[in-house]
């Protein structure tokens, strides 16, 4: 939700109105479906990674407007926390060696951004979420200083009327309330699109809700929320929990949330736009001055930009966006499930195995989502989540037999998903040098079976075994991920616990 948007308060005819604008953007985007109007394959991806702000000593640092001034580029911008920062790379053509390309492309700009950082006791951090983050940190009085940030969080909270409740049982429990959904900015993520046309699109989505579980086990990089041990992968709940506007009642009514991982597979784009408006109230109702029907009677392309609008409202973990290019409309499948970090490295390991594997589920003459219910999927993604690199998931057993198995993700990804990954990447023409490097860090994890959560909950049992109290054993723990981090080296490489002094 980049658009700029004004704090205003609304009315009960605004919401009326803005419904209105969302059918007749709604009817706008079929037509423009129908007739045809969106771009050709151009084999087009982007990425954004969400990240930390911590200071020497590990701790958030609320400091991404002084950190943003000194950085003085587009490509860095704010996120919902004054703890937050997010990096914006470029669309790459899918081709070459754009995975190194990406890859030098964050080196440089993230070490540039450390740098400036470091003007005011702050470093970047790269990671699902911030060890060190306590309750008192996340609050209304710590979101960032942009109008859109406080009117989300004024109109969720009215929408919720009473406090959000988190309430996350793991390895230990963490429940307590939030007068704002400033919990969500714990939550640091990468976000992977891809451009797909229409007809490609649900062959995309389905692809990329299959593996969405997969992503997670092998990338989960958030084992701690404010002081207690969770799930490995802790932002889906927490990402959930800290948005969701449903009092109890509603959710007892099955009610959807806001966040959701979905029902069902998808026959086109146009259905989850559809189920967008169906199921989810207008939060910001704010209307553009275009007309988009007239727009399209006049041969033009509309921007519906009421429809991109609540579209960013509804937080699902692979997204559909609308957007335009030179006057040129086209849709993208957003993929939302991954944590930011550990490395560069292991970010873009991360963006080659899916970009790969999902262009190999798309091509497949008995796609996945055929062979095993959606149910599955949604299971498998919560046992991602809870277990991480030791999950095990449901996948449909080889052959004509029919029906699914449960199996080691490390398994499944190394007998079967990492050669998919190698194909699909030759489809999209990657160098072989680029994908046996990217792919191989995937695979040494699988082999170690490390991740980002799991050095994270071994060294810091490390350090509570060496007798620190619980809030020095996560800071120690946070500054010595923050040593690591800036070396490089992908995190299945790194040594558990501390160096000796």
């Amino acid at each position: 939700m980049g658009e700029k948007v004004v704090a205003d308060t609304f009315d009960l005819s605004d919401r009326h109105v803005y419904r209105k604008k969302l059918a007749q953007c709604l009817e706008g985007l079929e037509r423009l479906l129908s007739e045809q109007r969106f771009d050709r394959p151009r084999n087009l991806m982007g990425l954004e990674i969400e990240l930390n702000l911590a200071g020497p000593d590990g701790m958030p640092r609320m400091r991404n407007a002084e950190v943003l001034q000194r950085i003085a580029s587009r490509d860095f911008q704010t996120e919902l926390g004054m703890f937050n920062l997010e990096v914006n790379i470029l669309p790459h053509r899918l081709s070459g060696r754009v995975f190194d390309q990406l890859a030098e492309e964050l080196r440089t700009g993230l070490a540039y951004a450390h740098r400036k950082a470091a003007e005011v006791d702050a470093g970047i951090v790269m990671i699902g979420i911030l060890p060190t983050l306590g309750q008192d940190d996340v609050v209304s009085a710590n979101l960032s200083d942009v109008d859109r940030y406080t009117l989300l969080n004024d109109q969720m909270a009215a929408a919720r009327g009473e406090d959000f409740v988190l309430d996350i049982e793991g390895v230990e429990r963490l429940v307590c309330t939030s007068a704002s959904i400033a919990p969500e900015s714990a939550c640091t993520s990468v976000q992977l699109h891809l451009q797909v046309t229409p007809a490609r699109f649900s062959d995309v989505w389905n692809a990329a809700q299959a593996i969405a579980p997969v992503q997670i086990a092998l990338g989960a990089n958030a084992p701690f929320l404010f002081g207690k041990e969770l799930w490995r992968e802790s932002r889906p709940p927490l990402f959930q929990q800290a948005t969701d506007v449903r009092p109890p009642e509603l959710r007892n009514q099955g009610v959807r949330p806001r966040t959701w991982f979905g029902e069902r597979w998808i026959g086109s784009a146009y259905e989850l736009f559809e189920e967008n408006l169906r199921y989810f109230p207008p939060l910001l109702p704010i209307c553009d001055d275009e007309d988009p029907l007239r727009v399209l009677d006049e041969g033009g392309v509309p921007t519906l930009a009421e429809l991109v609008l609540h579209n960013g409202t509804v937080y699902r973990w692979n997204r559909p966006v609308y957007g335009l290019a030179d006057g040129v409309p086209h849709l993208r499948v957003e993929n939302r499930v991954l944590p930011a970090g550990p490395t560069v490295v292991d970010v873009i390991a991360n963006a080659a195995f899916y970009y790969g594997l999902v262009r190999a589920l798309a091509d497949e003459s008995r796609p996945v989502w055929t062979r095993m219910p959606f149910e599955a999927a949604a299971e498998n993604f919560d046992a991602a989540c809870r277990y991480g690199i030791d999950a095990e998931l449901l996948w449909p057993r080889p052959g004509r037999s029919g029906g699914v198995a449960k199996v080691p993700a490390v398994e499944l990804v190394r007998d079967e998903l990492l050669p998919l990954a190698a194909a699909g990447l030759d489809a999209w023409n990657i160098e072989p040098a680029d994908r046996d490097l990217y792919l191989g860090v995937i695979e040494e994890r699988c082999r170690r079976r490390v991740n980002g959560a799991s050095w994270q909950v071994d060294t810091l049992h490390r350090a509570l075994g060496a007798g620190l109290e619980r809030d020095a054993a996560l800071a120690a723990t946070t500054r010595r991920y923050g040593e690591l981090m800036q070396s490089g080296e992908p995190v299945h490489t790194w040594p558990v616990g501390f160096p000796a002094p």
